[in-house]
């Protein structure tokens, strides 16, 4: 466990952040609330990416303003959230996160909480029956702010009064050694949110860290508590997970710990003692990475794809088999799959639809030659369904003489096959023309 110590203060010249790798916008919101008489700090992943030398995603503020001072401050100001009440202060190409100092909650603010109605006012921290925090609106310090995140390099602070970074932790030291360590007793941080055994692994797999040993006995422990998260929260998570260029170590921590397994139990028991289908899916997860660090990320249909396309086609084959036609043997296994997957994360309709015609266009492009290939372009799944086929090209090696057909089909003739019009495959859906029916004249009345 992390105990509070006196805050490690590293002066300007002592370390390597520099005021021109952070966004305008963060510096003219810190200089504003440093210029109110405010406390104002950057906080959180981006202070640990810029002391490692990595460009942050995003820049996130924490002040002593309290949100509705926030709001009064700034005109592009918007209050969200249930369990935190964050501001989101909206510029034209960023959005950043301002967030009041908070503290972890006292025995006298769970009873507080007792009476939800005191006063007009709603409750400033709810625990559910299992130690999960519901609402954490509790202010404090500087000092509790930082003592209450989830890890510890990601508790460290810097200054705009001095450009100074703060360490109330062991943060630098860890970042030094590479080691994910949570602050406080693993359990119990991990009880409070289990999205942290997620953000664990994502750090880890991110930034090639180590979990520490008590925290990852932790996760495995509570792996199978993650569905005890909302289903909407645990899609955006999955996200961050899958889709920033380090799918591949994500996926084998997840499956070591049982994270995958609580997630996905369909995919972990189609996996379970099968080495050939975990290499299938390890390979899938690299050519993902891969095509994130060209600068071209996937687009959740198609990770879904790759992460669930295999057990998919499988199961809708020995469906095939059995007796049912081809595309009502997907149908039918994808129906199943997104009913089942929407227990633990809610994938949008749209993009399980997509997952479902990327793998429904599959046999089209592997016909060779393929029956009007322009019309095959001009669906929306095209470009998913053809990354698809590139994938187990280069993963697999099949179907690449199919794969070469189209890339040149596509090389010499962009043009003709994105403008030709779409057919319809059943000539009897045509719609006929109506025939004008001409009225007679009436005769005028006498």
């Amino acid at each position: 466990m992390v105990k509070s110590v006196e805050p490690r203060i590293i002066p300007r010249k002592e370390h390597r952040i520099s005021r021109k790798q952070v966004s305008p916008n963060a510096l003219a919101t810190l200089y504003r609330l440093h210029a109110k008489g405010f406390t104002a700090y950057l906080v959180g992943g981006c202070v640990r990416d810029l002391l490692l030398a990595r460009t942050p995603k995003d820049f996130d503020i924490a002040t002593n303003a309290t949100p509705g001072q926030i709001r009064r401050l700034f005109r592009n100001c918007r209050l969200i959230g249930r369990r935190f009440r964050l501001a989101h202060l909206q510029f034209q190409n960023e959005i950043l996160e301002v967030s009041t100092f908070r503290r972890a909650a006292l025995p006298s603010d769970n009873a507080d909480t007792e009476e939800t109605g005191r006063g007009n006012r709603p409750p400033r921290h709810i625990k559910d029956e299992d130690g999960m925090v519901l609402v954490d609106n509790v202010f404090g310090t500087p000092e509790e702010d930082a003592l209450r995140r989830d890890f510890t390099v990601n508790a460290l602070a810097y200054n705009i009064a001095d450009s100074s970074v703060i360490d109330y932790s062991t943060g630098l030291s860890d970042l030094t050694q590479r080691l994910i360590r949570p602050i406080g007793d693993p359990r119990v941080r991990f009880t409070e949110d289990p999205v942290r055994m997620l953000r664990a692994v994502r750090f880890a797999a991110s930034h090639d860290f180590v979990i520490e040993p008590a925290a990852w006995e932790s996760i495995c422990e509570l792996s199978s508590t993650i569905s005890r998260v909302s289903p909407a929260r645990l899609y955006e998570e999955i996200q961050k997970l899958f889709l920033l260029g380090s799918a591949r170590p994500a996926f084998v921590l997840l499956e070591k710990s049982g994270l995958l397994a609580a997630l996905f139990p369909g995919l972990g028991r189609w996996i379970y003692g099968n080495s050939h289908r975990l290499t299938l899916l390890d390979a899938n997860l690299g050519w993902l990475d891969r095509l994130c660090r060209s600068g071209t990320p996937p687009t959740p249909a198609l990770f879904l794809t790759a992460l669930f396309g295999p057990s998919l086609e499988e199961t809708a084959l020995a469906r095939h088999r059995d007796g049912i036609p081809r595309q009502q043997a997907l149908d039918k296994t994808c129906a199943i799959f997104m009913e089942e997957i929407s227990r633990a994360v809610c994938i949008p309709g749209r993009v399980g639809g997509r997952l479902r015609a990327t793998l429904a266009l599959q046999p089209s492009l592997h016909r060779m030659p393929p029956r009007r290939p322009a019309s095959s372009v001009g669906r929306p799944e095209f470009q998913d369904a053809l990354a698809y086929l590139r994938l187990t090209a280069e993963t697999r090696g099949e179907h690449r003489a199919t794969l070469e057909w189209w890339d040149a089909f596509l090389l010499e003739a962009p043009s003709v096959a994105c403008s030709e019009p779409p057919t319809d495959e059943n000539p009897r859906k045509r719609r006929r023309k109506k025939r004008r029916r001409h009225r007679r004249a009436r005769k005028a009345a006498v």
